[in-house]
């Protein structure tokens, strides 16, 4: 397979541009129709073969975001089931987001939390990019764990859109919902994401009342949260749902709304008005066998969430999404009958706990596959806060607070100028990489988005961010320090490119990237300078020639296409 196809210009005219999400730029040279390479033929069953740094570094690439060489190499040392066992072991709740500078906010002194604290005039916008930058702060400094990845993930899933909610409490609440479930049950999350504050906001559940239902969340309940669409049966009707289903479920979620004081302590809550709830018997067709739900007040919309859930094609749905942000957006014949359905089978079997079949595909032969390695184009989140982490850039103190933020918010507008911010998915469906077919990821690569990748790396591996005083850069030292053998030029090489690329490349690439570590000059004169400067490292002259060295072969690294992949 070539893997960088995706950055060639074809030998013949490319088709039409695709017709998607019009605030994303079209790319004409991106799928056209869905690939058709040799997919992996295996399935469920549990991997067997090697287990070295490339298979290790395969799976924390899937699982967290830039995980580092002694990350690797750890779970190199532990073995797939005790780095699985890291992977999903439970992690404690992250302190709350500060107010990291805004000396205006009478209700919350800098250097304290304001999630609980009453509101003020004009504090929300410092409130919600505080939240932002303490939401990449959880990634950067995230240990080997899959809880940010997965709590990405549900928001990808279970969307809202902070400029719709429009309240930094409301999606603090929201994040925070999802974090704690982001291992966790399947139904239980869908249960309380429904009647969630920010949900009840983003898809005005506060306007569905038995006077008026509104179907907005009912809808998106069925179509992208539960069940899915499945075949077109009729104008609006499909195989797993007809629209008498959905009118159906919106009377059923009638007469919940978000409620808050601003002027008081606390947080939003949801809140149940009988008056507003509409009484009568509930059908469903047979898409739900039938089903009738009775009035149950406040506990009704949990029989809707149960129907939804008896259905097999609940647990097919959630299987698949998964596989696509974990594995491959092409779910072929045999990845369908080989991976989903033992998936389904599982999240059915342990009543929808999301963690025994999601461990049943990062520990299956089928994930490591070698067809399943570096075929993913990793997410402008992957990638920004990726290369923070990986390359082990250092951020401000939290002695700095005012810095530190900044800095974490540079990341997050980073992702965002590539079309992935936090909290601001493009609409209800989420990142269209994730959904839209034939593009997928390739939606992420685009003449937008592709010279703002590159410009990100080249600042970082030359001479930074620079705000307030502080430089946000990467240091090659500490970098080439972990290395098996720091004087050899030709394992500084390759060990950077087992660390920071998918696959291995050719010798050709490999004296391509030396060249660019030690332009004209023989092997010696590595570790020559090397030497010199450890003997030495007070002087700045050779202390520079190092770093000048390592720059340029971190650049050309991150300049090849193998790095937007993962």
């Amino acid at each position: 397979m070539n893997r960088r196809a995706f950055l060639q210009r074809p030998l013949v005219p490319a088709a039409p541009a695709l017709t998607g999400d019009p605030e994303r730029p079209e790319n004409v040279f991106m799928n056209q129709e869905l690939p058709r390479n040799s997919r992996s033929r295996a399935g469920l069953e549990s991997y067997t073969g090697p287990w070295g740094f490339q298979e290790a570094a395969h799976l924390l690439r899937r699982c967290m975001f830039g995980p580092t060489r002694m990350d690797v190499l750890a779970a190199m040392q532990a073995g797939l089931q005790a780095t699985l066992d890291q992977l999903f072991a439970p992690q404690p709740v992250p302190a709350p987001p500060v107010n990291y500078q805004y000396a205006s906010d009478p209700n919350v002194p800098v250097g304290q939390t304001w999630v609980t604290a009453p509101e003020s005039p004009n504090v929300n916008t410092y409130r919600k990019n505080s939240l932002a930058a303490w939401t990449i702060t959880q990634l950067v400094q995230s240990p080997v764990s899959l809880q940010e990845m997965m709590t990405l993930f549900w928001h990808n899933h279970f969307v809202t859109e902070i400029d719709v909610v429009n309240q930094a409490k409301y999606m603090y609440q929201y994040i925070s919902l999802l974090r704690s479930h982001a291992l966790g049950n399947f139904r239980t999350l869908t249960q309380e994401i429904t009647v969630n504050p920010a949900m009840l906001m983003y898809l005005n559940g506060n306007d569905n009342t038995n006077q008026a239902p509104n179907e907005n969340y009912a809808r998106e309940l069925f179509e992208l949260f539960t069940i899915g669409k499945g075949p077109t049966i009729g104008p609006g009707d499909y195989t797993n749902y007809t629209e008498q289903d959905v009118q159906a479920a919106a009377k059923v979620l009638t007469g919940w709304r978000d409620r808050y004081n601003r002027n008081v302590v606390g947080s939003p809550y949801s809140e149940f008005v009988a008056s507003r709830h509409d009484t009568s018997i509930k059908q469903f067709t047979q898409a739900f066998d039938n089903t009738a739900i009775a009035n149950n007040g406040d506990q009704e919309y949990k029989d809707l969430i149960t129907m939804i859930f008896a259905q097999r094609e609940t647990a097919r749905f959630i299987c698949r999404k998964l596989y696509r942000w974990f594995v491959y957006y092409v779910i072929d014949t045999e990845a369908e009958t080989n991976v989903i359905e033992p998936m389904a089978q599982s999240l059915i079997d342990n009543n929808f706990e999301i963690m025994p079949p999601l461990r049943a595909l990062l520990s299956s032969a089928h994930f490591h596959d070698v067809l399943t390695q570096g075929c993913k184009i990793k997410n402008p989140l992957d990638y920004t806060v990726g290369m923070m982490r990986q390359m082990k850039v250092t951020f401000p103190a939290t002695s700095q607070l005012a810095a530190q933020y900044v800095m974490y918010n540079f990341v997050n507008q980073g992702a965002a100028a590539q079309q992935m911010q936090y909290f601001l998915p493009p609409n209800v469906a989420g990142w269209a990489a994730y959904y839209q077919q034939p593009g997928y990821y390739e939606l992420w690569i685009n003449s937008a988005t592709l010279p703002l990748r590159v410009q990100l790396a080249d600042l970082m591996a030359t001479t930074g961010y620079i705000r307030n005083g502080f430089t946000l850069k990467i240091d090659p030292l500490p970098l080439v320090a972990e290395l098996t053998d720091p004087m050899d030029p030709n394992v500084v090489v390759a060990e950077f490119v087992q660390l920071m690329l998918p696959q291995p490349l050719t010798p050709n690439q490999l004296d391509y990237l030396k060249e660019a570590l030690l332009p004209g000059l023989p092997d010696y004169e590595w570790g020559i300078e090397y030497s010199d400067y450890l003997g030495n490292p007070n002087d700045v002259n050779l202390r520079n020639a190092v770093v000048s060295k390592l720059q340029a072969l971190i650049r050309t690294i991150m300049n090849l296409a193998e790095y937007q992949l993962a």
